[in-house]
């Protein structure tokens, strides 16, 4: 019998590593084992002798009942694992782990020990960002060492789950039982929480590693996370999350009372929010193809969790799923990569759509993904523009060195947003040359330096007037971009936008930039700036740090073993032109693809200054080796429209870009 070091009331935090058997439990924390008691629904199938041991007054055996009910019972079966052959094998990064040494978004941080015994579950990393502490109490670090365990059957791996659980469930309590934004108690983690430790729950239901104690606690601390998921979850983005951690436990733990009601709550609001999330063409209104990815994710996890619990959901909610998926595929660079746009990383979805493909027996998925390697073609064309987000997305193919690009002429986005309208991102010959900055991070040291530049329009290929970056514009579309703003056709692609609001401008100034990609050739960028007096104004266009960037007299180009782009300029103005790597002060030439990483990259900034509207013409060239031989001649420019020759070895175009009406499009070659 374990012998505890204090009375009840005496009991000392730092000795919860005693508590082991039911027994202990019951002598420690009375309260809490008859509240995991009362959760329950006692007339549930299965709980008869839970219901009788309840009525004789021994909870003791009520819960070894409870516990023997759920070693047996037949829900949950993919989730139950038989549990390994003991070995001595280990695995180096888990035996890390098991010093409490984590590594949350690259960061490697060792969480202390507290003088109450405890570990500090509230310690935010070596840089002091909130998100670690976060990212870190999702317990992502546990699913991994189990993982782990399972694999190798070492139990010092199970051991310290065990431990894990039992220092963290007694040290977060009280439970607030209100909306907060602690390092604990916030929606989004304790919805990956519960699914987290639904899993360890069944897995280890016939181990004698994780203790009795430790899965009472496990019970005892999921209603209340299913509690906040239900009364305090956000909406958008965090409610699909948030949700998909309600309907786990009310799926898998269908003997508590609430169960039924979490989950007719979470079906109804997250059919309701899929709607809400989603445009028509698919795409989630953050539009950020990162959580937009997340989003996906969890929707359909919510659906794979209502299918185990044979509750079907309605029609839209799948189609919509479909939608995003499309999106996710058909949005996705040729090496598998996402867009980098607003609050996201630059990541890879090339195996997630194949699952995709397989799950919903989509060919022209499977053809995007595999570089046209299986699978069929998704069109004549191998670009598409996306209406209500705003996106052009232009390619040469679908092989893997396809020209790529990604045009924003869309609205601003529901969240998570940067002031980015009108960038363009371009790749080819299966590099990236012109990109977004990133996000870097959202708080701690990294985030006070970079965060305003991630969000600003200085991280980004767009206009700069008087200094003045983009202010907030319209978050949400309402309707579709106009028709007459994009166009993709058998030989090119054109889409155009405008953004008149400049935060702290004075007086009134506009920017409308319209792109053609001449397909399998090269990208044309035509910025048109209005103003009501003189400007100084900077385009810039931000390249990959891989790339090996030089100015040659008007030309800007990259010199790469493979894939290169040059950048002519067209229009005649006299521009000064920097090459800006690295700068703290400002901010400039700096990129993350992912959070908490970033480096050096060079940015081209185009200076000039302007007396009254005027309009600026590039070219923009891509190559796999050297450059080839460009001329390029501006024929004629009106507020409506430009008219200019392109001659690139023997192959010569013509092509009149409108800004506003793609039906005035002229595209002829020879």
């Amino acid at each position: 019998m374990v012998m505890l070091t204090s009375t009840v009331r005496g009991y000392a935090q730092d000795s919860w590593r005693e508590v082991v058997t039911i027994k202990d439990f019951c002598n420690v924390y009375p309260g809490k084992a008859r509240a995991i008691l009362d959760h329950l629904n006692l007339d549930h199938k299965g709980l008869e002798k839970v219901k009788t041991a309840m009525k004789s007054g021994n909870q003791v055996l009520a819960l070894h009942q409870l516990l023997e009910y759920y070693r047996n019972k037949p829900i949950a079966s993919h989730l139950r694992k038989k549990q390994p052959r003991p070995t001595n094998r280990t695995v180096a990064l888990a035996d890390t782990l098991l010093t409490n040494t984590f590594v949350v978004q690259q960061v490697k941080g060792t969480v202390p020990w507290k003088k109450d015994g405890h570990r500090d579950w509230l310690f935010t990393g070596p840089n002091n960002d909130r998100e670690w502490a976060w990212l870190s109490n999702r317990h992502k670090q546990l699913d991994s060492v189990r993982e782990v365990y399972f694999r190798t059957g070492n139990v010092k791996y199970a051991r310290y789950i065990d431990m894990f659980l039992r220092d963290f469930i007694i040290a977060s309590w009280p439970y607030p039982g209100k909306q907060e934004w602690g390092l604990v108690w916030r929606g989004l983690e304790v919805s990956f929480r519960a699914k987290v430790w639904t899993r360890i729950f069944y897995n280890f239901t016939d181990s004698e590693h994780i203790s009795p104690a430790t899965k009472l606690l496990m019970l005892y601390s999921l209603p209340d996370h299913a509690h906040y998921n239900r009364n305090f979850h956000l909406g958008g983005n965090w409610l699909t999350m948030e949700l998909s951690g309600l309907a786990t436990v009310a799926t898998y733990f269908p003997e508590f009372k609430m169960a039924d009601q979490w989950m007719g709550y979470a079906i109804k609001t997250m059919s309701h929010s899929i709607q809400e999330q989603v445009y028509p063409d698919g795409a989630q209104k953050e539009l950020t193809s990162h959580y937009h990815t997340v989003a996906l994710r969890n929707f359909i996890e919510f659906k794979n969790i209502c299918d185990d619990a044979k509750v079907k959901l309605p029609e839209p909610f799948s189609d919509n799923i479909r939608k995003m998926y499309d999106y996710t595929a058909k949005t996705m660079r040729p090496d598998g990569g996402r867009v980098l746009n607003n609050d996201g990383d630059r990541g890879n979805d090339r195996a997630f759509v194949l699952e995709g493909a397989e799950e919903f027996d989509r060919r022209d998925w499977r053809y995007v993904a595999t570089n046209g390697e299986r699978g069929e073609p998704p069109g004549k064309v191998p670009s598409c523009f996306y209406p209500w987000a705003g996106h052009l997305i232009s390619r040469s193919d679908y092989g893997a060195n396809a020209h790529w690009s990604f045009f924003d002429v869309g609205p601003w986005g529901s969240t998570h947003q940067h002031n980015d309208k009108l960038h363009i991102s371009v790749a080819g010959y299966g590099r990236d040359l012109l990109v977004d900055a990133g996000r870097f991070a959202y708080t701690g040291e990294v985030a006070k330096k970079y965060r305003p530049y991630a969000l600003s329009s200085f991280g980004h290929n767009v206009v700069i007037i008087d200094d003045k970056g983009q202010d907030e514009y319209t978050a949400v579309a309402g309707r579709p971009v106009d028709t007459r703003h994009y166009r993709v056709a058998a030989e090119y692609d054109y889409a155009s936008g405008t953004m008149n609001n400049f935060k702290g401008l004075e007086g009134r100034a506009g920017h409308t930039r319209a792109v053609m990609y001449v397909r399998d050739a090269f990208w044309v960028v035509v910025d048109h700036i209005t103003t009501d007096r003189p400007r100084e104004i900077d385009v810039l266009w931000h390249w990959h740090p891989t790339c090996k960037v030089k100015k040659e007299g008007k030309i800007v180009k990259t010199n790469n073993p493979r894939g290169n782009l040059a950048i002519f300029q067209v229009s005649d103005q006299d521009f000064g032109i920097r090459l800006i790597k690295g700068e703290e002060n400002p901010v400039q030439g700096w990129y993350s693809p992912e959070y908490n990483v970033y480096e050096p990259n060079i940015t081209t900034d185009y200076n000039t200054r302007i007396d009254d509207a005027t309009i600026f013409v590039w070219l923009l060239v891509p190559s796999a080796y050297t450059t080839p031989r460009v001329k390029s001649r501006l024929l004629a420019a009106t507020d409506e429209e430009v008219t200019l020759s392109v001659r690139i070895d023997r192959k010569e175009w013509k092509l009149l870009i409108p800004f506003t009406n793609a039906a005035n499009i002229r595209f002829s070659v020879k």
